[in-house]
């Protein structure tokens, strides 16, 4: 009986029809947890430099909370994702906008602040565990940071991107960028520019839609990258 089913087993069509269908099913499956999702933010769709408006900037440590949390209502009634782009400070705003650069590696990222803390002395923001990660900070615990408080954005069409870097030093970026093209082709450098700051923000796209952003996402997060799909 059984080698009569491996006679009859159609080995072209397992590869060419129910193995792709399989991947497609593993990818659907656990992607969610492993790339990070910036939902709030639309994306310019433009290349040149982007303006933003400094309003407030704090030097200090930030640290990070994750799984202990996730689920649980925030200060701002909001239920905390760490696999969204949030943070906890202790006098902002809830809803502020803030760029947070890792000052020991030169990353930096948006967040909203959606929740109060850090509650330890010295501390002054608890990111997300998705910020974490992307900026470097999740695997010591603790990073010396820059707080920028930042205007808003002016909505525009909303499309989506791949986010593989942001960097205070271009040269980083560019290097990075120039890897990329090796192997896919809508890969760009972004600028935002603040009063005290210029970050080059290293994405692939634009993507019209986010399925197709996310199917990109899966192949950057392959190669160990880590990815932010971002609709800004």
């Amino acid at each position: 009986m059984i080698n009569s089913n491996l006679k009859n087993f159609n080995t072209p069509f397992f590869i060419c029809v129910v193995l792709p269908f399989m991947v497609f099913l593993l990818v659907g499956c656990g992607l969610k947890h492993r790339v990070a999702i910036e939902r709030r933010m639309p994306f310019s769709g433009k290349r040149e430099v982007e303006k933003r408006e400094t309003k407030e900037v704090q030097y200090g440590m930030a640290s990070w909370y994750g799984p202990d949390f996730h689920g649980k209502p925030t200060s701002s009634g909001e239920i905390y994702d760490m696999y969204q782009l949030t943070c906890a400070h202790n006098t902002l705003p809830l809803g502020t906008q803030v760029v947070v650069t890792n000052l020991e590696n030169g990353r930096a990222l948006e967040f909203k602040v959606n929740d109060r803390g850090p509650f330890v002395k010295e501390r002054i923001i608890d990111l997300s565990y998705a910020g974490a990660q992307i900026l470097g900070i999740w695997g010591k615990g603790t990073a010396f940071v820059k707080v920028e408080v930042v205007g808003p954005l002016v909505e525009q069409i909303q499309r989506f991107s791949c986010q593989v870097g942001s960097f205070i030093d271009e040269i980083k970026a560019q290097r990075l960028a120039e890897e990329l093209k090796r192997n896919f082709g809508d890969v760009y450098v972004t600028t935002v520019e603040t009063l005290t700051q210029k970050y080059h923000r290293v994405r692939v796209g634009p993507f019209e839609s986010r399925e197709l952003a996310y199917g990109m996402a899966e192949k950057l997060s392959q190669m160990g990258l880590k990815v932010l799909v971002t609709s800004r």
